[in-house]
């Protein structure tokens, strides 16, 4: 098992990403082309992915989905690349799916918002402290949704639970965003996650937020680690050009419908030879005309 501090340090520079979760043409999960997504994407470098998060669809898994799906990649990446696993839902659901991503050999979880209860503070800090007090393993916390945390009950929160070791922020709120960094210095990882990061690279690298994960690592994962290097060394040319060529397009297309933050990564994995099959319900997948758009937008990249 990886320690926390190692962890931690790992997720401190570089890269990260989640991976699509593939389904055959019946919906049911295809562990052969997981597989061979990995495989194919290792070798880019990513610091460490998040298995069955967000855009690998978790809210859609079974457990025993899931169960396959953390093995897998695991198993796959097993000596190369961490593995981080979604877990999240409620209080008790969250914890099985944690222990099960445990016995799998996961490095560390993702955990992610308890849908759709709104709740206090001190409430979601319990669900917090529960989830990890259920495992060993690292946990990084997914500010998102429902679950939205002050600077106040995270500090409370790293004082209690010493695998919590990370902060990932999908909220934008700025003023709270350092708060948080202020107050708990170097005690956790930050982490960008706004979908589509990269448009908040900058921004967030400025508030002491260097790293983020990467969707679009899913589909052109060399362009991905091109835009994560200039964000680090300050390379604002290839930064503008590639926001105004590529990223802010992606925007039009992906905010169209809602859930198109998944679907249009897993229509750009396709259009690039490397299928991940349709989306499951609720979301739904591209139309034809807007992988088209994608398409273009992917064929103008620089080689």
């Amino acid at each position: 098992m990886i320690s926390h501090q190692t962890l931690k340090n790992i997720m401190n520079d570089g890269l990260l990403s989640f991976p699509v979760t593939d389904f055959d043409a019946h919906g049911d999960f295809n562990a052969r082309g997981y597989q061979a997504r990995l495989e194919w994407l290792m070798p880019f470098g990513a610091r460490a992915l998040f298995a069955a998060g967000g855009t690998g669809e978790y809210f859609s898994l079974t457990l025993e989905d899931y169960a396959r799906v953390v093995q897998t990649a695991v198993k796959t990446c097993e000596g190369h690349t961490p593995i981080l696993a979604g877990a999240g839902g409620p209080t008790r659901t969250a914890i099985a799916f944690a222990q099960e991503a445990q016995r799998q050999g996961a490095a560390g979880l993702l955990l992610m918002p308890h849908y759709l209860t709104e709740a206090p503070q001190d409430g979601i800090a319990e669900h917090v402290k529960q989830v990890c007090r259920s495992v060993d393993i690292g946990v990084v916390l997914y500010n998102r949704g429902q679950c939205r945390l002050s600077a106040d009950v995270l500090e409370h929160l790293a004082d209690t639970c010493p695998n919590l070791i990370g902060f990932k922020d999908g909220v934008g709120d700025i003023e709270n965003m350092v708060r948080v960094r202020r107050r708990l210095g170097d005690r956790l990882a930050y982490l960008g996650g706004l979908p589509t990061a990269e448009v908040f690279a900058q921004a967030y690298r400025a508030l002491g937020v260097p790293v983020y994960s990467s969707a679009v690592f899913n589909f052109i994962p060399a362009t991905a680690m091109k835009f994560y290097e200039a964000v680090k060394a300050g390379d604002d040319a290839t930064i503008s050009h590639l926001l105004d060529t590529f990223f802010l397009p992606l925007l039009e297309i992906r905010n169209r419908k809602a859930g198109y933050a998944v679907s249009i990564v897993k229509a750009g994995a396709r259009l690039v030879g490397h299928s991940a099959g349709p989306v499951r319900a609720p979301l739904v997948d591209l139309q034809p005309e807007e992988a088209a758009e994608l398409r273009a937008l992917i064929e103008a990249l620089p080689a």
